[in-house]
């Protein structure tokens, strides 16, 4: 990937404001309430939403990187309960970033209450895990970081919370590198994710990460404008659904969008493209929330 290519996976401008005041926040979280949290007692509530909705922060051990200390980011929904089965959803980080981009940064526990309140959205549960050993860019969604989501994040979640069964209850989404790597894990494990969501991502192999020296054939197993055809025949059979957004000042990801949604077009893979003002900041991001959890996580019809 070129050096401006790069610069896209990297929160710039108010995400950098962002993520200070998100490493600011966290050491002052709040003690766990008990309540009616299945989580460990290792995870801590640190902040509410609105209408009761509640956010946690602990460690899920990683397999891969041993050393890997970093806490990973719970939103449960209001009314909460361990007696019901929930849709869930997987955010990733973008870089340098850390998961608190999500519930410091752009408000995902109020937007999210607000929605579930007014039965504009499901209840659901959100688990949000780190990549990287630091919030400098020091990584990709591939390689360890593919493997701990997909071997140690998504097992442990079924194991401690009250999840739905099946891919179409596992929403995965990303923002910036984090939406490369949303769009990517979900392709290549087909049957493990329903939506996949990428907010000013790319869908080109990066250069970075377990990449950085790859091959062609390598980086050609890690690209989704060449596997999203290849795959086209099982997408479409497993319904799997996109959506994509991007700001229009954000140039690189709003053309890389709208190519990679016309090529979804052209395969019948169903998808939404959302475009509105903006660049590649928290800013956007926050003003796509909305439109991004309705995609995900429309109620059933009555």
């Amino acid at each position: 990937m070129g050096r401006s290519a790069h610069h896209r996976h990297r929160t710039t401008g108010l995400a950098a404001l962002v993520l200070a005041v998100c490493l600011v926040a966290v050491p002052g979280a709040l003690p766990a309430t008990g309540g009616d949290s299945p989580l460990p007692p290792a995870f801590g509530e640190f902040q509410q939403g609105p209408d009761g909705g509640t956010v946690w922060e602990g460690r899920i051990p990683n397999a891969f990187v041993r050393h890997a200390t970093r806490p990973t980011v719970v939103y449960l929904p209001p009314g909460f309960s361990a007696l019901d089965r929930y849709p869930v959803v997987y955010f990733l980080q973008g870089f340098r970033g850390s998961p608190f981009q999500y519930v410091s940064g752009i408000g995902l526990a109020r937007v999210a209450d607000e929605l579930i309140a007014a039965h504009e959205i499901s209840p659901f549960v959100a688990v949000i895990p780190p990549a990287g050993l630091t919030v400098r860019y020091d990584g990709e969604w591939t390689g360890v970081w593919e493997n701990y989501l997909v071997d140690d994040v998504v097992p442990w979640t079924e194991r401690h919370l009250p999840v739905a069964a099946g891919m179409h209850a596992r929403i995965l989404a990303g923002l910036s590198a984090g939406g490369y790597g949303a769009v990517d894990i979900g392709i290549r494990h087909p049957r493990l994710f329903g939506t996949l969501e990428s907010w000013s991502g790319s869908f080109a192999a990066p250069h970075d990460g377990s990449l950085r020296h790859a091959t062609a054939a390598q980086l050609a197993a890690h690209d989704p404008v060449l596997l999203v055809p290849r795959e086209a025949e099982q997408l479409h059979r497993l319904g799997t659904r996109f959506f994509l957004s991007a700001g229009m000042r954000d140039r690189g990801a709003f053309r890389e969008a709208i190519a990679f949604s016309a090529e979804l077009s052209s395969l019948r893979i169903p998808r939404r493209l959302w475009l509105g003002p903006g660049g590649h900041n928290g800013r956007f991001w926050a003003s796509q929330l909305t439109p991004a959890l309705r995609y995900a996580l429309a109620p059933p019809s009555p």
